[in-house]
């Protein structure tokens, strides 16, 4: 059963200005809510995408471990940053899957092509999304991650869409979820779930933990190709 949102946690949605005919979730990170991001969709993004309807769903506040238990809001518990390899909060990573899953589902009863339904998250979101995307019996339009990670034991799911496109975007000083992990996560990708030209993977260099003009520019290209 998909978690039903509390009146805190209902997302933003952000319609579409011409008809409706593609919809992006757009997942957040660990400790922000849809304000951190809703001023650079509005500003960067709607108007180039006006046949996009954008939901910005809201995780919940809960006591975080590498917050010294202080409540955030969160999708999963994470106890350090970088995360340590055999992290894993099944429970509430099932809870948060099943959340962005009840979202794609009520996309799909509206009667839009689940192939024109996109994930886009930050950080934690862009974890997020990618679980999902592994493990959804939907063949999404494609996924965004930014400055994102695949936990290793997420891997050990059924990967039920084997060639969802991915665009993967990450800065090359970020400290928080390094490099690394990311090149790491697209050979993953690369060899297990991606086996045509669907994947894209750019970097940035001297950016951390964050997003800069550049890469939103390369996400608005990307969904103006698939979305078109």
């Amino acid at each position: 059963m998909n978690p039903v949102p509390t009146a805190t946690q209902q997302p933003v949605v952000i319609g579409a200005t011409a008809p409706h005919t593609a919809t992006v979730i757009f997942v957040h990170g660990l400790g922000q809510t849809t304000f951190t991001w809703r001023a650079m969709i509005v500003e960067g993004l709607v108007p180039k995408l006006p046949h996009v309807e954008w939901i910005l769903p809201q995780a919940s506040d809960k006591p975080v471990n590498y917050s010294q238990g202080q409540r955030r809001p969160s999708w999963f518990q994470i106890s350090t940053l970088p995360p340590e390899p055999d992290e894993f909060d099944e429970q509430t990573i099932a809870e948060s899957i099943g959340l962005i899953e009840g979202l794609i589902l009520a996309q799909i009863h509206r009667g839009i092509d689940v192939r024109r339904i996109f994930l886009v998250g930050f950080s934690q979101g862009a974890a997020l999304s990618l679980m999902v995307a592994l493990s959804t019996l939907h063949d999404l339009g494609g996924v965004v991650s930014l400055s994102g990670w695949i936990p290793p034991r997420a891997r050990d799911q059924t990967i039920a869409s084997p060639n969802v496109p991915i665009l993967w975007c990450h800065g090359t000083a970020d400290q928080e979820i390094p490099l690394e992990m990311g090149e790491e996560a697209v050979t993953f990708l690369c060899k297990h779930v991606n086996s045509t030209p669907s994947m894209s993977f750019k970097t940035y260099p001297g950016m951390v933990h964050t997003i800069n003009d550049e890469e939103v520019e390369d996400v608005l290209a990307w969904l103006v190709e698939r979305t078109a």
